[in-house]
């Protein structure tokens, strides 16, 4: 008799999964048996920060150095045991869902291998179709406890668009977030493998740089900008996310600091600081310019004019309201004039 037939596996509830029932066999096997699974999204992150894919060994020494499983060794070793089984597929023996619980019992068994020798298991048939394995994952970290950092998200979105061929529209309504959300995310990650980036501890920084639409602006009008600023965000020049996300649009509203960010001529904070002398950051002047702008459109002057009866008369009134009131405030802003 060898040793998994020591704990027979038995029939289980199957798991509904995207509308298919898969048929689950529950009980448990040698934690030694099974194998930490490449593809899963917190694995994947681990290997995609040094751009090969690690072996059995690699995966377990770098969840181990995670905060997260230091506390759930604790977690473990303090409630005797799982409280959820880990999900794995037949043949393979691939943990689809619970490496990090892996990576813990097998810190536990180096000190005690009879008591963690074995781990509770839910075990999917060999033949599962792949797009069903990350549909599952997804309903545990995305739609459900929603445990995985923002990358890992964003990389399992990734590869089931890419990979799998998923449509965003059906990623949004399998996963529950907005389409607009799921493609936000993905584009991220792709920005992020198009510059090389594999530090995902800076996911948060490009996450604010592609949410910005003064930033998308200067992106549009200056071809190297992505570039640039990758390159400061790398340098540690751009020192933190909230950077991207308070002061580089406030570079980008400013027409000179802007030119002389991207040409060089100044460094991140002297161009922030040029954009602020020059007023970009003013909250006041920013809302004059865009109300003058928008009187400005020649739009605006055909709606005016094609207005008529009362409501011309109710425009003429806040005109000539605005009128004085502008002139007011030129004499007190400008008082020698």
């Amino acid at each position: 008799m060898n040793a998994m037939d020591k704990h027979p596996l038995k029939a289980g509830e199957p798991i509904l999964i995207r509308g298919v029932e898969v048929p689950v066999e529950t009980g448990s096997l040698p934690q030694k048996h099974l194998q930490f699974f490449v593809e899963n999204p917190r694995v994947y992150s681990i290997l995609r920060s040094d751009g090969e894919e690690p072996s059995q060994a690699d995966i377990e020494r770098k969840l181990l150095d995670m905060d997260h499983v230091k506390a759930l060794i604790q977690d473990i070793k303090r409630d005797g045991g799982l409280t959820d089984p880990v999900v794995v597929r037949a043949g393979t023996l691939e943990v689809l869902e619970g490496n990090s619980r892996l990576a813990a019992y097998r810190a536990l068994a180096k000190n005690d291998p009879v008591k963690w020798g074995y781990m509770k298991v839910r075990l999917l048939p060999q033949d599962i179709d792949e797009a069903l394995i990350f549909a599952l994952l997804g309903q545990y970290h995305i739609k459900g406890k929603k445990d995985w950092a923002p990358f890992e998200q964003a990389g399992f979105l990734y590869r089931r668009h890419k990979t799998h061929d998923v449509d965003t529209g059906k990623l949004a309504i399998e996963i529950g977030l907005s389409k607009r959300k799921v493609e936000h995310l993905i584009a991220v990650y792709q920005f992020m493998l198009d510059h090389d980036e594999a530090d995902t501890a800076k996911w948060s920084y490009y996450d604010e740089y592609l949410k910005s639409s003064k930033i998308r602006k200067a992106r549009l009008a200056n071809v190297a900008f992505d570039s640039l600023v990758v390159g400061k965000i790398k340098s540690d020049e751009i020192a933190k996310a909230v950077d991207i996300r308070d002061r580089l649009p406030i570079i980008c509203s400013a027409p000179k600091a802007l030119q002389k960010f991207v040409n060089g001529t100044e460094g991140f904070e002297d161009a922030f600081d040029h954009a602020v002398e020059a007023g970009a950051d003013n909250t006041p002047l920013k809302k004059i310019t865009k109300f003058r702008n928008w009187l400005a459109l020649p739009e605006t002057e055909s709606a005016l004019n094609h207005a008529q009866d009362e409501t011309r008369k109710k425009i003429l009134f806040e005109l000539g309201k605005l009128s004085g009131r502008v002139d007011t405030l030129v004499q007190k802003l400008n008082p020698k004039k």
